[in-house]
């Protein structure tokens, strides 16, 4: 069945339903509720995660209980200390706290100890088949899969080789180590799965000390009943494993067993949330690295200016369910522009400047500039004002200029006036052009009697338009993103390579001091933040804009 679009918020939370009834029911006499989120540290978070981060550290919190952050760190060819870096980063930005930092690597030992246990009883044996022999006699979803011609090895001669393995003397692949089960089990999981396999490589934090490592499936139960989770959130993929969960605590008589949900992992639309893709474009330079802002994962959004509480409102509006669906990406851009609106202050930025000189200022020839006020943000007066030089030579957006005006174009044009936004009535009188034809400035008129702030009612103009001073503004360089995917003429979604276009601008002189990391609103343009690398070194060392949403919602909710 085809995915459903996700327009507006689900109202329930059926994992808080569960939790209410084993409540109720006793099944946790004298233990907090407790849950964990298990990132693997193979790459960056992105906003797929930032669903299950709000859902385990929220329902913690709810009930009164913990959290851990823990990482799955059972796949040392695939995983460095960077990403878990970045994870534990990405967690603190988001706002939660975790009760305990954890690793399965912590676990080891004790992993070891559960296999050896596993053998003992019977319940797990060596296998000299290559990967491939294996996944050929898993058999098929209506055929049962065939029995290892080593599954019947005794028990001594399956633990002298597990310690085999561990002390390194076999190479990569040549034997593993699988729980015996049922190879004629409708579920796949359950025939005959490995739960250890060798692998050489250096891991991040234990070195060269193992030669070993535990499957996920295998180490994910018992790391969740050694620290005492009640709950083990998972997403749906993990529903059909759910019986290999419970298999294994069950066959190591684990005193406490966690009881696993799953719910319906978070997509959205233009875009891709597999970290195997997403570190491909990384390594093949198509972004500029994980945290490019066109990128999903959290350290992407946070450089374009997503805000922490603008994420975790979106997830807790999406709600929590079992059935697949896809989220606009216009919905989450509507609660960052919901968040930045009550917060950011408004600042003046032209694009593709065209240069007006007011030829009557000032009355008396001279240079001298004014202050102009204008307010940081109309929609929260508590944010006060400031003031913005003005005088004889301004900049203007290009697209606030035409020479031949349409019908309903009200800004400035060949004998029109408009309102300066906090100044002045401004008339167009000569267009003056270089010797390409290009217009090359206005030569404008003020009206001093104008002067915003003043009470004069001798006419209404329907035009109003900002500007920068010219001889005290910045040079600013703005990017704006687009999605990363685009849909070809076959249907299919391939990389946008016009994902990012790059804006050379002018800004009013208080952006020269704008700090990594702070919001503003560019008047009439959208919301903007001041990028953590801070200059553009193609440009002369211009600060870089990023564009984190334009002003108006195209979300249809």
């Amino acid at each position: 069945m085809k995915d459903d679009i996700v327009t507006k918020e689900h109202e329930t939370n059926f994992i808080h339903d569960f939790i209410d009834e084993d409540i109720s029911a006793g099944r946790y006499p004298d233990r907090p509720i407790y849950t964990r989120f298990p990132p693997e540290p193979n790459g960056y978070l992105h906003i797929g995660h930032a669903k299950a981060i709000c859902l385990n550290f929220t329902t913690a919190e709810k009930y009164g209980g913990k959290c851990n952050l823990r990482f799955d760190d059972t796949n040392p060819a695939r995983e460095d200390t960077e990403y878990v870096e970045a994870i534990e980063k990405d967690v603190r930005w988001l706002g939660f706290k975790w009760d305990e930092l954890r690793f399965a690597s912590d676990y080891f030992d004790e992993m070891y100890e559960c296999a050896v246990r596993l053998i003992r009883a019977g319940k797990a044996y060596v296998d000299d088949q290559s990967a491939e022999e294996i996944r050929r006699a898993r058999g098929t979803l209506t055929e049962p899969g065939r029995e290892s011609p080593f599954r019947s090895r005794g028990k001594e001669e399956n633990l002298l080789l597990f310690e085999e393995m561990k002390q390194g003397i076999y190479a990569d692949g040549d034997k593993v180590l699988r729980a015996k089960i049922d190879m004629a089990s409708p579920n796949m999981n359950l025939r005959d799965p490995v739960i250890y396999r060798i692998s050489s490589g250096e891991h991040h934090s234990s070195g060269d000390a193992w030669r070993i490592y535990p499957m996920y499936d295998f180490a994910h139960p018992i790391e969740d009943a050694i620290e005492g989770v009640t709950h083990s959130l998972c997403t749906m993929e993990f529903e059909d494993h759910r019986p290999l969960y419970d298999w294994v605590l069950e066959s190591l008589e684990w005193p406490f067993a966690p009881r696993q949900i799953e719910f319906a992992r978070l997509n959205l639309t233009r875009t891709v949330m597999s970290k195997r893709y997403l570190k491909e474009l990384v390594d093949d330079g198509f972004v500029d690295g994980w945290d490019d802002p066109r990128m999903p994962t959290l350290a992407g959004l946070k450089r374009r200016g997503y805000t922490p509480s603008a994420i975790r409102e979106f997830c807790e509006r999406i709600g929590v369910a079992k059935a697949n669906s896809i989220v606009e990406m216009e919905y989450l851009e509507y609660f960052v522009r919901e968040d930045l609106k009550a917060k950011v202050e408004s600042r003046n930025v032209v694009f593709d400047p065209i240069k007006v000189v007011i030829t009557n200022w000032p009355e008396d020839g001279g240079g001298e500039l004014e202050d102009a006020e204008m307010e940081n943000n109309r929609e929260v007066p508590e944010l006060g004002a400031r003031t913005v030089p003005f005088g004889r030579e301004l900049w203007i957006d290009g697209a606030d200029f035409m020479e031949n005006p349409s019908k309903k174009y009200f800004r400035l044009y060949p004998g029109n006036e408009v309102r300066f936004k906090g100044a002045y009535f401004i008339t167009c009188g000569e267009v003056v052009k270089d010797a390409d034809g290009r217009v090359a400035e206005l030569r404008c008129t003020y009206d001093p009697a104008t002067k915003s702030g003043t009470a004069f009612e001798s006419r209404k103009v329907k035009g109003t338009i900002h500007w920068v001073e010219a001889s005290t503004a910045v040079k600013i360089t703005v990017r704006e993103y687009g999605y990363l995917m685009r849909e070809n003429e076959e249907g299919e979604n391939e990389r946008d390579p016009d994902s990012v276009r790059e804006y050379r601008c002018v800004a009013e002189p208080s952006l020269a001091n704008a700090r990594p990391g702070e919001r503003f609103q560019f008047f009439r343009h959208g919301y903007y933040i001041a990028d953590e690398k801070l200059t553009d070194p193609d440009s002369g060392g211009d600060k870089v804009f990023n564009r984190t949403v334009g002003l108006k919602s195209s979300w249809k909710g």
